[in-house]
């Protein structure tokens, strides 16, 4: 096989048949009489390079509790239809929706919303991340955000944040709630997993010299897989240290072991319980526990496993991930005031 060093002196050799050939006959040009155009070559630097969150969502705001010290930072995206109001797992934060929210917002609002101790939110006590504390903190945002009348919600919780999702549905505090969705936790394999966590916390990369090095580790590490979300999420996990002059994990999880058994006992049983339209999404069957498998069974909630993707299903499949939430929202007939009963005019279409 030729090297393609050599394609450099095909044009000359055209030129010179084209000199000998026949009077009257017209030489055309030859497929390789230019050098074909090359992809530019990527430095690491690009590759990883950080994408903004205005990509994906429509703006970001924060919300200030009142009588409180507590300020939670959200992002939003659309103008219509029900909320698709999400919470992130431990160690995320609310940019881990950004590339699904791009596609979800055509046809409803999403708010993604910074957990206490992570992102850009700033509380009185960032390592408080106590089941109670955190369907508090999700209670008050949602208050301040919406008053007594909120509009129709669907709550995705990932991972912990489907913890705190599933508690706080169950809670039956919540008059919006129109549906959950629950992303790859399940009672069984959390709880198992939790006597490995504080190794696996210990044990990764703390510091990182640029975001990029970051962003590249993540990937590497096979922690996400999607390259477009792993450059707009990351550098929401990570703040500036400036004595050491690099980047660290903004989540200070390793201190908040004494929560982590809290988020998941008694789950399953929690989530059956939950009144509202139920969605489990799974990155495996292997996740599912009896009281789920019995639960499935009997039809109490719709279960999707999904195929070729990590934990963090909402970044890696973004694009199904959305498909998967706006079918949920419509086989529902979730609308921006709730349920939609045929036949039941909706309040906000009611003549005055």
């Amino acid at each position: 096989m030729e090297n393609s060093s050599n394609l450099t002196s095909l044009p000359e050799e055209d030129s010179r048949n084209a000199e000998t050939a026949p009077h009257g006959v017209t030489k055309l040009p030859s497929a390789f009489s230019s050098k074909p155009d090359r992809p530019p070559i990527q430095t690491s630097s690009q590759k990883y390079a950080p994408l903004d969150w205005s990509d994906y969502f429509d703006q970001e705001d924060d919300v200030c509790i009142p009588d409180s010290e507590n300020v939670f930072h959200i992002y939003k995206a659309g103008t219509e239809g029900p909320v698709v109001f999400c919470l992130h797992g431990g160690g995320y934060s609310g940019l881990s929706f950004a590339l699904s929210a791009s596609k979800i917002k055509e046809k409803a609002r999403v708010v993604a919303l910074d957990l206490r101790g992570h992102g850009k939110s700033s509380t009185d006590n960032d390592v408080d991340l106590s089941i109670e504390t955190l369907c508090n903190d999700v209670l008050a945002v949602l208050k301040t955000m919406y008053g007594d009348a909120p509009p129709a919600i669907v709550i995705i919780g990932h991972s912990m944040g489907g913890a705190v999702a599933v508690h706080l549905a169950a809670k039956k505090v919540l008059p919006g709630l129109s549906g959950l969705v629950v992303v790859d936790v399940v009672e069984g394999t959390a709880l198992a997993s939790l006597i490995h966590m504080q190794k696996i916390l210990s044990s990764r990369m703390q510091h990182f010299s640029t975001i990029e090095k970051a962003i590249e580790w993540s990937l590497k590490g096979g922690s996400l897989r999607n390259i477009d979300s792993a450059r707009v999420s990351i550098p929401g996990t990570l703040t500036y240290d400036g004595s050491r002059k690099c980047y660290t994990h903004r989540a200070r999880l390793e201190e908040t072991e004494q929560f982590w058994r809290g988020w998941y006992e008694g789950l399953s049983e929690i989530f059956l319980s939950c009144p509202a339209p139920k969605l489990l999404l799974l990155a495996g069957t292997d996740r599912l526990d009896r009281t789920l498998t019995i639960g499935q069974m009997q039809g109490k909630f719709q279960m999707v496993v999904v195929r070729h993707t990590g934990h963090a299903i909402q970044e890696d499949v973004p694009d199904e991930f959305a498909n998967l939430i706006l079918n949920f929202i419509s086989r529902n007939r979730i609308g921006p005031n709730g349920i939609e009963i045929p036949g039941i005019r909706q309040p906000s279409s009611a003549k005055p």
